[in-house]
């Protein structure tokens, strides 16, 4: 039988390991479909706003530069015409969408093993949010000296404002909240952060079969 993950308790007054939810972080790492939600996530981000102006929406040039016969010169309807210096782009590019659709099973899979691949790797661990009774950086600072590298990502909850202010000013932290939790923010971390306030959210948007947290 296989060992229930555990992941220790960081911020508390004494050395402590909680058992996490197997569903989630004990589940098959499938680099196929991390693969695929990271490159539609980072296209997700993307906003496709790049254009040009075809000869149609140039100003100008309503008129014949020239009379169509008799001048020695190449016939000519406006001076917009792509091969004119100032005129529109013959094939300009628009507005468009570079979303690509990952199905939510595929996306709550890659999540898991992602979070998974975390855990095995020694570099996850919940975070005892009581621990800051006031915003400290330094001892944010000192806390992820002691466990783990950066770059590091902590989930907390919006209303765990102290903690937040703790640590949004160290460098190669991000921090986030469980509902924007994604899968490129886990593969990007190199150490993983999440407050036992936050853990429950954490196990619903993987999609946990129980979403309760460690014990």
């Amino acid at each position: 039988m296989a060992t229930a993950p555990k992941a220790p308790v960081l911020g508390g007054t004494k050395a402590k390991e909680v058992t996490l939810e197997a569903s989630v972080f004990a589940a098959d790492l499938k680099p196929h479909l991390v693969h695929e939600t990271v490159r539609a996530e980072m296209n997700a981000a993307r906003a496709g706003t790049r254009g040009g102006k075809s000869r149609g929406l140039v100003a100008g040039g309503r008129s014949k530069p020239w009379r169509q016969k008799g001048t020695g010169r190449a016939r000519a309807g406006t001076t917009r015409a792509p091969q004119w210096t100032g005129g529109g782009m013959a094939f300009p590019p628009g507005m468009r969408s570079f979303d690509v659709k990952v199905n939510r099973k595929a996306r709550r899979a890659a999540l898991k093993g992602a979070l998974t691949n975390h855990v095995e790797n020694g570099t996850f661990a919940l975070l005892d949010g009581s621990a800051f009774d006031a915003p400290s950086t330094r001892k944010a600072a000192e806390l992820l000296s002691d466990w783990s590298d950066r770059p590091t990502l902590v989930v907390a909850n919006e209303d765990e404002e102290i903690l937040v202010k703790s640590f949004r000013n160290l460098d190669h932290v991000l921090v986030t909240v469980p509902a924007e939790l994604d899968v490129v923010s886990v593969v990007w971390a190199r150490s993983l952060l999440v407050t036992k306030a936050a853990l429950t959210q954490v196990l619903a948007r993987a999609g946990a079969k129980s979403e309760e947290g460690g014990q």
